[in-house]
């Protein structure tokens, strides 16, 4: 039949035999659509190669037929179907890429046009058929099982790299270790980037103190010269009575009432940051705050453990506030707004005691601290605090490496550990930095030798100056903040990962709840065997993420899903930011040490597989329906404030159906999807992608308001200081700011109703009736 095609197309032409079009069905080897191709050939051309090409029948010499109807006939038939084999080629080109559409999948490791290999593929050749789930998951556990976690760990904490305080010659030895380490792993890519940040130490010259002054008789005691200290307290010397506030918790201060005013505040560590007691402290006006850990609560804590913390109220480098600290930037002077205006201390416990001895007044029996507490210093006693902390100006290095994705590699999960530690940070970074290198080796053998195509790429990064307030993530995010959130999809954080064995704690945004549960029932507890899925309720026991966690500002800053997550006790951690952070301690608290950090690693490298193993991205945008719809519960407690105020909840009602109608409609545009079409899953991914960008306020300043999520973040335009505000004109009417209100109501409703219209697509998919 082809060739009375031929012959007859010839013969309207004159006769003259003419290059002809060959097309031909070739089978996808996987399964798939059949694919078209079609060239010109000459007559006495050959068969293309049917190992890319797929095979073709010969054409051989056609024989002239009679009758022009005939050739007619069969003109008209060859031309529709050069027709369709066009468009249907047409198609293809616009939906896959070329290489999809001109070759079988079993050849996606071969360069198009016979190009030189790419840097993927040269890392990543060819493999075996794309692996299924089950035998992915039994190639890593067979990994994990035959890895060391605690060979690695002991060699975190040899002198080489102990201690490792942001900046030091200790911290880059340890940079560049880890940067060798990805080398030998062959990731795709290595590199590291610079930042110039200033952090505060104690002076080399003047020390830090705390002293009892007598009143009458001006004699002066020294209590201690601390060796710990906390960085970003204010340089200044404060004299005054001296005011137990429990744990500097906003209610601990506010059952103190008065008597905090121009005083100074010794609390206790635990439950919030160092930076939320002072913060607390400051707002009630103390002139200075000490902070020290009780033996009720650290139990195991020497008690001339000096204890170590920072005051900064955010993350990232104060002194560059919103911008990225690289060498070129030329920024004027500023500073956070987070920064404290009192000095602060850390003492032992023994200092601690003998400040009590100096006061009077029984401590609260509902406190449960030592017997030895007592409340403020007697009538005839002062407390003089000194704080001579200098700034100093250091260089840090992040450290990365990257496994590329096969599909998006434009795409990518990043996976995270702090690096640096005061002391020896067996616990605070030792760990993550372990479980850091042996996922990226683990996740590289996986590719190199199982077969393992992740969809989109893998980031292994390594932090520094993680203690002083996640400076290293946050500057790195500052440095991006117009591309990231379209680039990364998910923060997995490592630090703290082992803490203890009874219990699994996680933080999360809600758009990886669905994930994690699904998780949570395929990884089984390391040293029980039970399910770590064993409450149908945990996502409603999910904390918030602290100040003092990296993932914090790739949720609150950049509006990037972030997950932080620990194997811990109910009690805290004692040895954390201490010098009794070893890792002999680390072991004897924790025996089954080993099979903890396997069980950490598992966790952390099946998210990692099912974030990267689909075209579809695995991010339950339909969680925030339910964060929306409670905090319109909330907010219709209000509704006679509201209504005094000659405003309702129309337009926030509004907003929020907007949302739920967006969300149900993508969802809707989901299951109607071929998942294998990549241009219409693509599109998709990247609208559920927009989802927690959107909550980030786009009426505050990056730079004034860093973290502007409107759930997660921090300032007046979070939902959370709205219902506050609401609950102060019920409480103390003169402190209430009705301006302030309306703009907190009518900027929460356009945030929710803007990430309706992101989620909803195209600017014409928009139902606009609101």
């Amino acid at each position: 039949m082809m060739d009375q095609a031929r012959s007859a197309f010839s013969s309207l032409f004159g006769g003259e035999p003419l290059s002809y079009t060959r097309f031909s069905l070739a089978r996808q080897v996987d399964g798939d659509n059949s694919h078209v191709e079609m060239k010109l050939a000459a007559d006495e051309e050959e068969n293309v190669d049917s190992n890319v090409r797929g095979n073709h029948a010969s054409v051989t010499k056609p024989k002239r037929l009679n009758g022009f109807i005939c050739y007619g006939t069969i003109a008209v038939v060859l031309f529709f179907l050069i027709g369709f084999m066009i468009g249907y080629l047409g198609y293809c080109k616009r939906v896959e890429p070329k290489a999809e559409c001109e070759r079988p999948s079993g050849t996606e490791s071969l360069s198009p046009e016979g190009t030189e290999p790419s840097e993927t593929e040269e890392y990543f050749p060819e493999t075996p058929s794309r692996l299924f789930w089950a035998d992915l998951k039994e190639k890593l556990l067979e990994r994990l099982h035959n890895t060391e976690f605690l060979t690695t760990m002991r060699q975190l904490n040899e002198k080489t790299y102990v201690p490792r305080e942001a900046g030091s010659q200790k911290d880059e030895s340890l940079a560049f270790f880890i940067e060798n380490q990805f080398r030998a792993f062959l990731l795709s890519k290595i590199w590291r980037d610079e930042h110039f940040v200033k952090i505060q130490v104690k002076s080399s010259s003047a020390q830090n103190s705390v002293t009892i002054v007598g009143m009458d008789s001006g004699v002066v005691y020294l209590v201690e010269s601390p060796e710990g200290y906390v960085a970003y307290s204010k340089a200044a010397t404060v004299t005054g009575r001296l005011v137990h506030a429990n744990f500097g918790t906003k209610k601990d201060f506010e059952n103190l009432n008065s008597r905090v005013n121009g005083s100074l505040v010794i609390v206790r560590a635990g439950k919030i940051t160092f930076a939320e007691k002072v913060a607390n402290a400051q707002s009630f006006n103390a002139i200075g705050v000490l902070i020290y850990m009780d033996q009720s609560r650290f139990p195991i804590i020497n008690a001339d453990t000096p204890v170590f913390g920072h005051a900064h109220l955010g993350t990232g480098d104060p002194y560059t506030p919103g911008f990225p600290s690289f060498n070129h930037t030329q920024f004027p002077p500023s500073q956070s707004s987070g920064l404290p205006s009192i000095p602060v201390q850390t003492i032992s416990r023994a200092a601690a005691d003998k400040l009590f001895e100096n006061m009077e007044g029984d401590c609260p029996s509902a406190w449960e601290t030592d017997s030895s507490c007592r409340l403020e210093t007697s009538q005839n006693r002062n407390v003089k605090l000194t704080v001579n902390n200098v700034l100093k100006e250091i260089r840090i290095f992040n450290v990365f490496g990257v496994i590329k994705g096969f599909e998006e590699p434009d795409r990518y999960v990043v996976i995270g550990a702090q690096r640096d530690a005061w002391g020896p940070g067996a616990a605070k970074s030792s760990v993550g930095t372990t479980l850091l290198l042996e996922l990226a080796q683990i996740f590289s053998d996986m590719v190199l030798k199982d077969g393992f195509r992740p969809s989109r790429s893998i980031v292994f990064a390594s932090w520094s100056a993680g203690d002083f307030g996640a400076i290293g993530a946050t500057e790195w995010l500052e440095g991006y903040l117009s591309s990231l959130h379209l680039k990364a999809f998910t923060y997995i954080n490592l630090d703290k990962a082992v803490l203890g064995t009874n219990n699994f704690k996680v933080s999360a945004s809600p758009l990886l709840y669905s994930l994690i549960e699904k998780t949570m029932k395929d990884v089984k507890h390391p040293v029980t065997g039970q399910s770590l899925y064993r409450d149908s309720n945990w996502f409603n026991k999910v904390e918030e993420f602290s100040l003092d966690n990296a993932a914090f500002p790739f949720l609150a800053y950049s509006g990037i899903p972030a997950v932080s997550f620990c194997f811990c006790e109910d009690t805290y951690y004692p040895y954390l930011g201490t010098t009794m952070d070893v890792f002999e301690e680390l072991e004897k608290k924790i025996p089954q040490l080993s099979k903890m950090a396997r069980g950490a690693a598992e966790f952390a490298a099946q998210l990692i597989m099912k974030l990267t193993y689909d075209l579809e991205l695995n991010l339950n945008y339909e969680m925030y329906n339910d964060k929306i719809l409670s905090f319109v519960r909330d907010m219709n407690r209000f509704r006679t404030d509201i209504k005094e105020m000659g405003l309702n909840l129309q337009w926030l009602y509004s907003a929020r159906g907007d949302f739920f109608r967006a969300t149900s409609r993508l969802t809707t545009d989901y299951k109607n999807t071929e998942r294998t079409n990549r241009y219409v899953m693509r599109k998709i991914n990247d609208r559920i992608m927009k989802v927690e960008y959107h909550f980030l306020s786009p009426y505050v300043s990056p730079r004034d308001s860093p973290f502007r999520h409107i759930f997660w973040g921090s300032g007046s335009h979070t939902l959370s200081a709205l219902l506050e505000h609401l609950k102060l004109r019920q409480k103390n009417n003169s402190a209430f700011n009705e301006t302030l209100l309306r703009n907190q109501l009518a900027l929460a409703t356009w945030t929710i109703q803007g990430a309706a219209n992101a989620l909803s697509g195209d600017i014409w998919d928009i139902d606009n009736e609101f």
